[in-house]
């Protein structure tokens, strides 16, 4: 008696984790496809973030308006030096990737880790940057949240070779130096 429910018991346990690994497997190919995403439309340049609306499907519903906030004060700032007794002066605007550890930006990136604990995830990613003799590596970490069923970027935690910790963070100061 005690084998059969041994068995019955064991085969359940292996359905149940089986469904769960093709469950993050799943979740893992989404995150892969944000994370490609972000770096195909805003990697290269900062010129998309002024030119093209966000899209509501890549950022959290927090940090798209911190970006926004953030684009709207510096439109603002280059509208108020272009109009100014000073029209040739530097307007307040994104200088380098602001997406990424390094100032250049990247030339190559590669998802290195993804992990998920229920509806939070982290997307581990190693850049690189071959411009510069040696090459530059950097690690930075993607923080992900489950909204409305769809995983939205709502931080970037940087690589100790930026000055700002995390993207949240840069947004804030730029903003409120913008205010100044």
């Amino acid at each position: 008696m005690i084998r059969p429910f041994f068995l019955y018991f064991v085969l359940i346990l292996c359905f149940t984790a089986c469904g769960k690994t093709e469950s993050q497997s799943a979740e893992k190919k989404l995150i892969t496809e944000k994370t490609n995403q972000l770096y195909s439309q805003y990697g290269i340049s900062n010129e998309s973030i002024y030119k093209h609306p966000l899209p509501d499907d890549l950022f959290s519903p927090e940090l798209k308006k911190a970006l926004e906030t953030a684009i709207h004060a510096s439109k603002a700032d280059i509208e108020k030096v272009k109009n100014s007794d000073h029209p040739d002066e530097k307007p307040l605007i994104f200088e380098g990737a602001i997406f990424s550890s390094l100032y250049e930006g990247y030339t190559g990136y590669t998802i290195k880790d993804i992990t998920i604990h229920g509806k939070k995830a982290k997307a581990v990613i190693q850049f690189e940057y071959n411009m510069a003799s040696p090459k530059i590596f950097w690690t930075d970490t993607i923080q992900l949240i489950d909204s409305d069923k769809e995983w939205k970027i709502d931080n970037i935690i940087f690589d100790s070779i930026k000055n700002s910790k995390d993207l949240k963070t840069s947004l804030t100061d730029f903003i409120q130096y913008t205010k100044q």
